[in-house]
């Protein structure tokens, strides 16, 4: 058996030098899934507009990001996950860490589990909730490669894991000692723009609400925007959350058109208005600490809250290598592994 542990993140560079970051981010913006529009005015939008100007500012937010001896905290957590995982399951398994963009490639994860003759491969993509954008690409990437292969094993794809009673778990455990001490939780998830949920709808369902998007159906259990609501609401049942006490929101916008809401930035203004004073934030889109967490949500976020007259704000660090997210990828593992 094997298993080729896919890690996708939208801001992971290679290095925090101009030049790298900008290649990270032609890279990622002309993938056709994260900015949907034909390919000649997504060229000239990327490579004549966002990346010669944007890979400045992100550059600098990189700087802040970077540990001086581990580099980019998403990679340094991946390869601990994939370490601790060939380490549970033993020499039966293969656990190759890769990235969708920049090093180490899908293309060269895949390469290194094929040439080891293995007869079955599962790809897992590291965000909870599926999009088109994120667990869609790398499906897609992975897809497109193996393809081409004459020898084709079995292959598997966890296309998200909110139901995962692990996953929810983990996030509890990591959150039950800091809940008391706050006014409201933040849930914060990454956002997408309005006509990724809809293009994915099965057909008129979506109404981009909570009234389609609860309870978890079938029409909509592959909706991103469900899939949020939903997740919020197993980690706070978990934590004994009054649903007054949290809300669901979303972060990460890029350019003018509708993305989905509320934005984060509206609803720190609507907390201050209503002199909430202390949050908590939790950012259950992403399994490990990366720059929309660390940087964007820990600091960005954190001042300008502060700046409105808040007194705390916490963001709570992500499941990384959390012991029971270990238990919980194990599990998924060894499940598709017997089908």
């Amino acid at each position: 058996h094997a298993t080729v542990h896919q890690k996708l993140s939208k801001v992971s560079s290679d290095s925090t030098k101009v030049s790298a970051v900008r290649r990270y981010l032609r890279e990622f913006l002309m993938d056709g899934r994260v900015i949907d529009i034909p390919f000649v005015p997504r060229w000239v939008l990327v490579n004549c507009i966002i990346a010669p100007f944007r890979a400045f500012e992100s550059a600098a937010f990189y700087r802040k990001l970077f540990h001086p001896e581990t580099g980019a905290p998403l990679k340094h957590h991946l390869f601990q996950l994939t370490d601790i995982l060939q380490n549970e399951l033993g020499e039966d398994f293969h656990i190759v860490g890769a990235m969708r963009y920049q090093s180490p490639s899908i293309a060269e994860g895949l390469a290194k589990l094929h040439q080891k003759g293995v007869d079955h491969i599962i790809i897992i993509p590291l965000f909870p909730q599926y999009a088109s954008a994120s667990a869609g690409s790398v499906a897609e990437k992975a897809m497109d490669i193996i393809k081409s292969w004459k020898r084709i094993p079995s292959v598997s794809i966890v296309s998200q894991f909110v139901d995962e009673k692990g996953f929810i778990e983990s996030w509890v455990d990591n959150a039950k000692p800091h809940v008391a001490k706050f006014d409201k939780v933040l849930f914060s998830y990454h956002g997408v723009p309005e006509s990724h949920i809809q293009k994915a709808s099965c057909g008129d369902y979506c109404k981009l609400s909570d009234e389609c998007c609860l309870p978890s159906n079938n029409a909509n259990r592959h909706c991103y925007r469900s899939q949020c609501v939903v997740t919020s609401h197993k980690i706070a049942a978990g934590l004994g959350l009054d649903p007054a006490n949290y809300s669901v929101v979303f972060q990460s916008r890029l350019g003018l058109n509708k993305w989905l809401r509320p934005y984060i930035d509206d609803e720190i203004q609507k907390l201050c208005r209503e002199n909430v004073k202390k949050v908590l934030v939790l950012s259950p889109s992403f399994v490990a600490d990366c720059l929309e967490t660390t940087v964007e949500l820990g600091h960005t976020y954190h001042d300008t809250f502060m700046e409105l007259g808040g007194e705390k704000w916490h963001l709570l660090e992500s499941l990384n290598c959390h012991p029971m997210w270990v238990e919980c990828l194990q599990k998924i593992i060894l499940r598709h592994s017997a089908m």
